[in-house]
């Protein structure tokens, strides 16, 4: 299957984006968190920002339904990657590396050094997939202020610090189409 277009969310893919979310966390399950698999997932309202920001993008059918999506921010001077969620039925096939490297072409026309994130350090499809796709774990005396703020607010979420890992790649390039669509 051919990659999905990467585009800015728009007001109108805000409220897929919930059940897209828990689409994608349903395979918390098959690890033995069904905890992460039943939280509710933000709602519509609270994509909002990021979206009005500019700051969120989806990876669309030729439908135009958001099969995946990619919230970001600028953090120390990084793009920080809030999440990455990738609806089943489109899986394996390259979304969310897609949406990671849209990013990096933002970040780099920003000026930003590197991208962020956070992530569970044990599940297949986190850190393991991460470190495939060139992010680094950053070892607890490189972790920034901001950074030990995003792990304090997953620890008050719920989330077992002892699992989560934040993790760093660099920027190296500029997509022009990444670049050119904010």
């Amino acid at each position: 299957m051919p990659a999905l277009p990467i585009r800015p969310a728009t007001p109108a893919d805000l409220p897929l984006l919930p059940g897209l979310q828990l689409a994608a966390g349903a395979a918390f399950r098959a690890v033995g968190m069904p905890e992460i698999a039943d939280h509710p997932p933000p709602s519509a309202a609270d994509f909002a920002p990021h979206q009005q920001l500019g700051r969120l993008w989806v990876g669309a059918d030729p439908a135009d339904r958001p099969q995946g999506f990619l919230p970001a921010r600028p953090l120390d001077g990084c793009a920080h990657i809030e999440q990455v969620s990738v609806h089943p039925s489109a899986a394996g096939r390259g979304l969310g590396r897609e949406l990671i490297d849209h990013v990096e072409g933002w970040a780099a026309g920003r000026g930003l050094a590197a991208l962020t994130l956070s992530t569970f350090r044990s599940v297949p499809w986190n850190a393991p997939y991460y470190r495939r796709l060139g992010f680094r774990e950053l070892a607890d005396d490189r972790l920034t202020a901001a950074l030990r703020q995003v792990l304090a607010e997953e620890a008050a979420f719920g989330l077992d610090l002892a699992d989560r890992v934040c993790m760093r790649r660099p920027v190296t390039f500029l997509r022009p189409s990444a670049a050119a669509s904010t």
